[in-house]
């Protein structure tokens, strides 16, 4: 919004909107939000005259009543924000207008020298601090420091406290709700909690009521990223899973599987001289995705004491019983642990001794003329039941989620972060999932990829997303999130169109590659007993759909949802979602829930897709990021007209959630705030239920150049990106000198 500035006394300064005519009948009010130290400003007056009687919309165009359109925009470049490169760049292309004003260069059209249009890519990294200047955890945690000497960062609190910029406000939020801030004298809300001393108070009776709640889970482990990083970690049943997988599958996807899980080392299985190895399979035949491979046990030799085998062990693995249960062969030895006096016993139904050796033990489970064949062990525990031995599902009884008519928060590169689900789940979201994850990245033990798994305790139904191109990796992750995380279903992406992604074979390249797919659905199938979905996309190139030959697969492999976006890879996010197709996709799918994704902005597309469609559920993605009370307006079948004080109280939620998940310190405060600026880019795109002149609004339409029924509404429907820096200052506080925000497209700088 172009303003004018006028000074008032020595330190403030107002902007007067560009509607308002400066006169001496001009009424100004001020407001100071002492907790923030923020400074609101109200100006009335005499508004410039606007014809906006004869005013055309052009397609596109969101229709706005035309009491809030404003005329007289006049947009130009705002850099105050923006980084040293994109400044020089505006200048060069300013320059270059002014220099030829008459536009005699015939290759540049008029009026486009100047024009700033498309994506700022390779966006630059945020630097890291200064180490020096930091003061040691160890004095924030309380904590002797094992570096002495040797540490980097400061551990003169008196010179720290000097050089401490000044607080960002008067409250901590963490302090607030749990009574002791983590950060301490680190904290950018100090003032509350930090006594002269320069020690950190705590309010004890309200920090032990919450000094045992758990608020955020799926951690990584110290020791857990140890094994990860020196490969010790035991995949020791996903690769007898995917040894087994790959001879059951069609020569010419066995030749290209094994060449794929040869170009990664497995850890070596340290045993004791003696152990008999047994693999534990059911029916091998020649479907890859009815191979079950429960946990492959070790019985040391000597421990196994001889019994007669009798004749009619061989067939007994093929004939049902009287429950209808397969019955396999089973064998009876005790194996006696070296470290514990706990006896397990290892039953057999049909042969009551096995013999010493290994070549007995293999003859007595398939009988004495045939070739050995992979037997069934049943090892129970002496005592009481254990959750490993009784209470852990088999991979047949997998835990089950009624995904239908629930409403699914689309996992979320960049936005979709832990605060913003938790904004969400307050709203009405139904279903979470978080971040993109590359399952190589967790398999070496990166902290920031395990940062995306993180869940709240809030998330009821919790999921997480996985990347990769290869049915070794993609395996192993799924088995070491089964047994590691607490989540509820893991998800695979076939739908990043991140060209990057894209040509590792990855995301949406594998819709192309089924034969590849197959190894990585059945292969993380084999080792999760929790659901397996698959979000995807309608096909890869333009205006060729192949979304509806690969679901029949999808059915047959085990997959419990899929969800499909009505665009191509090509399409990204241009165009309108088929929707049509989607239609086609689901009837194709059943029995297997199919949600729908792409363009529902309000209940009354949500409510027609539907019914149209025939899916099971609906998944929302930037239609949760323009307004996440999305949700709340589905279930309750109505157009909320919300207010701007109701929509600052949102962005307020999630920074006091950005402060608990991220920090409150300077590193936390600079992340919470670049998160909020990223959803602020979206969030600018609504438009007032009660500002538009036809409801409801729809995703693709871009509103004229309107105000807002007040300043605040005003300054959340901008879409300059420092106006976002504006109003991330009303609730974390001024930003650092220096601060720089390139925004994700350059039209954002604009003002």
């Amino acid at each position: 919004m172009e303003a004018e500035r006028e000074k008032l006394g020595p330190d403030i300064v107002v902007q007067i909107p560009a509607e308002i005519v400066p006169t001496d009948e001009t009424n100004i009010e001020i407001e100071f939000d002492t907790a923030r130290n923020v400074t609101m400003t109200h100006v009335t007056g005499t508004k410039k005259h606007q014809d906006v009687s004869n005013f055309q919309f052009q397609p596109g165009m969101a229709r706005i009543k035309r009491e809030y359109l404003n005329l007289n925009y006049k947009p130009h470049v705002m850099t105050q924000y923006l980084p040293e490169a994109m400044k020089a760049e505006i200048a060069q292309k300013t320059k270059a207008a002014s220099d030829d004003p008459n536009n005699s260069q015939a290759d540049v059209p008029p009026n486009k020298k100047i024009k700033l249009k498309g994506r700022n890519k390779h966006r630059p990294k945020e630097k890291r601090p200064d180490f020096s200047t930091k003061l040691c955890p160890s004095l924030v945690l309380d904590y002797p420091c094992r570096f002495g000497t040797q540490c980097k960062y400061t551990h003169d609190v008196k010179l720290y406290m000097a050089a401490k910029p000044k607080d960002l406000g008067k409250e901590c939020y963490n302090f607030t709700k749990f009574g002791k801030c983590p950060y301490g004298i680190a904290c950018r809300y100090g003032a509350t909690h930090i006594d002269e001393d320069f020690k950190n108070v705590v309010n004890q009776d309200l920090f032990e009521k919450t000094c045992k709640a758990t608020t955020t889970v799926n951690l990584l482990p110290k020791d857990i990223q140890i094994k990860l990083r020196k490969r010790q970690y035991d995949f020791s049943k996903t690769d007898s899973m995917l040894k087994i997988a790959l001879k059951n599958l069609p020569s010419a996807a066995n030749k290209n599987a094994e060449s794929v899980h040869s170009t990664t080392k497995a850890p070596s299985n340290k045993r004791l001289d003696g152990d008999i190895k047994v693999d534990l399979l059911t029916k091998p035949d020649n479907s890859l995705c009815d191979v079950t491979v429960p946990d492959t046990h070790y019985i040391h030799a000597d421990n196994v004491q001889p019994s007669p085998c009798s004749d009619s062990t061989e067939n007994s693995s093929s004939l049902p019983n009287a429950s209808g249960v397969d019955t396999a062969t089973k064998l009876t030895t005790k194996a006696v642990s070296s470290d514990h006096d706990k006896t397990s016993d290892v039953r057999c139904d049909t042969s009551s001794v096995v013999s010493n050796d290994a070549s007995s033990f293999a003859a007595c489970a398939s009988g004495a003329d045939s070739k050995p064949k992979p037997v069934t062990v049943d090892v129970r525990n002496i005592g009481s039941a254990t959750d490993e031995d009784m209470i852990r599902l088999r991979p047949q009884e997998k835990k089950k989620i009624n995904f239908g008519d629930k409403l699914y928060l689309a996992p979320l590169t960049t936005v979709g972060n832990l605060p913003f689900r938790r904004v969400c789940k307050r709203l009405g979201a139904d279903i979470t999932c978080g971040e993109m994850a590359m399952a190589t990245n967790i398999l070496q033990g990166h902290q920031s990829e395990w940062a995306l798994l993180k869940r709240h305790t809030s998330e009821d139904i919790f999921g997480v997303q996985l990347c990769g191109g290869f049915a070794d990796s993609m395996t192993r992750c799924a088995q070491l999130l089964n047994e590691k995380l607490d989540v509820d279903f893991v998800d695979i992406n076939i739908g990043c169109p991140i060209d990057l992604v894209f040509k590792k074979g990855e995301g949406s390249a594998l819709m192309g590659r089924l034969n590849r797919f197959e190894q990585i659905v059945c292969g993380m199938n084999s080792v999760l007993d929790i659901p397996l979905t698959v979000k995807m996309r309608t096909g890869i190139y333009e205006n060729k759909n192949i979304a509806h030959n690969v679901i029949p697969r999808l059915k047959t492999w085990g997959v419990d949802l899929i969800t499909l976006h009505g665009r191509t890879r090509e399409q990204r996010y241009t165009k309108m979602a088929d929707w049509d197709y989607i239609h086609q996709c689901a009837g194709a799918a059943q029995p297997v829930p199919l949600f729908g994704n792409g363009d529902i902005l309000s209940f009354e597309d949500a409510n027609l897709h539907k019914e149209q469609t025939g899916v099971a559920g609906v998944m929302i993605a930037r239609g949760a990021l323009i307004k996440p009370w999305i949700f709340t307006e589905i279930k309750e079948q109505r157009h909320w007209d919300i207010s701007a004080n109701e929509r600052l109280e949102i962005l307020k939620d999630f920074s006091n959630f950005g402060l608990e998940h991220w920090g409150s310190d300077q590193q936390g405060v600079d992340i919470t705030r670049r998160f909020l600026l990223e959803w602020l880019s979206f969030l600018n795109r609504y438009i007032p239920v009660g500002v538009l002149e036809r409801v409801p609004q729809k995703i693709n339409e871009r509103p004229p150049h309107y105000l807002g029924r007040n300043d605040l509404e005003t300054l959340l429907g901008s879409a300059n990106s420092g106006d976002w820096v504006k109003i991330s200052e009303m609730l974390l506080g001024p930003v650092s000198p220096g601060f720089t925000f390139l925004p994700k497209h350059k039209a954002n700088a604009y003002k």
